[in-house]
This record gives structure tokens, C-alpha cells and sequence, in this order.
């Protein structure tokens, strides 16, 4: 069971310093007032925005600022780099012939991040 997420969600990656927002075009999936995600709001500064500062030494810019410290981890900014859509998404529930992204759902970032949804946006929808 899951619910469906739509836009304005809270996101996180594992390797971000910050919490960001899910961003979701509306294009005719609209649930009440919110627009409905699907699996494929997966574009970076289009449906997912930067998470403040990377953490992660597969980032190349961290990998560059850490050599440059002599071996400290140094953080720098966030910029996804996104390959495949969210997954699993919801095995019940279509949107414009997308599966639904549900609260369930994570996405892979290049560098190795896992962004998960910490709060749906939509409360009242519940998906079996």
C-alpha cells in the first residue's frame, strides 16, 4: 500500500545536505488542486531540484574538491544527474499511460545518491 505523490512532495537524497521539493508539470493529471506525479517527473531542475551541497566522492566535483583538500570529504553543489525514471511507482494506477510515482518509489541518481519522497504532497488518495 502507498500513496500517490504529487507535486510539491518533499524529497531527499541520501547524499544531499537539504530536503528539496518535487516539482510536477500539470499536464492534464491533476488531483484536486495538486498535480499528480508519475514515474517519469524524474528531470533534474525541471521535476527535481538540487539538494544543497553533495556529499558524495563519486560526485566528480567533490572528487576534485577532496583531492584538492589533501583528503578531506569537501561538499560541493548538488546537480542530479538522473538516468532511468523512479521505481517501483504504482503497480495499480496509471497517469497519462505513466504508472503513478507513489511514496514508495526512489530514484537513482548517476553519482550514486538514492532521492527518496519523505512526504507525498497528497494525503487523501490511498493505493493498494
Amino acid at each position: 500500500m502507498g500513496m500517490l505523490v504529487c507535486g510539491g512532495a518533499a524529497i531527499q537524497c541520501a547524499f544531499g545536505a537539504a530536503p528539496s521539493v518535487l516539482n510536477v508539470l500539470p499536464q492534464s493529471k491533476v488531483i484536486n488542486i495538486l498535480a499528480a506525479a508519475t514515474i517519469m517527473d524524474n528531470k533534474p531542475f525541471v521535476n527535481i531540484l538540487p539538494f544543497g551541497m553533495c556529499s558524495n566522492p563519486a560526485n566528480p566535483m567533490v572528487a576534485a574538491a577532496t583531492a584538492a583538500a589533501f583528503g578531506v570529504l569537501t561538499p560541493m553543489p548538488c546537480i542530479p544527474v538522473i538516468a532511468a525514471p523512479w521505481a517501483p511507482g504504482s503497480p495499480t494506477v496509471m497517469i497519462g499511460g505513466n504508472p503513478a510515482l507513489n511514496n514508495s518509489s526512489k530514484l537513482i541518481c548517476s553519482y550514486g545518491g538514492v532521492i527518496s519522497i519523505n512526504a507525498a504532497g497528497q494525503a487523501t488518495i490511498n493505493v493498494p
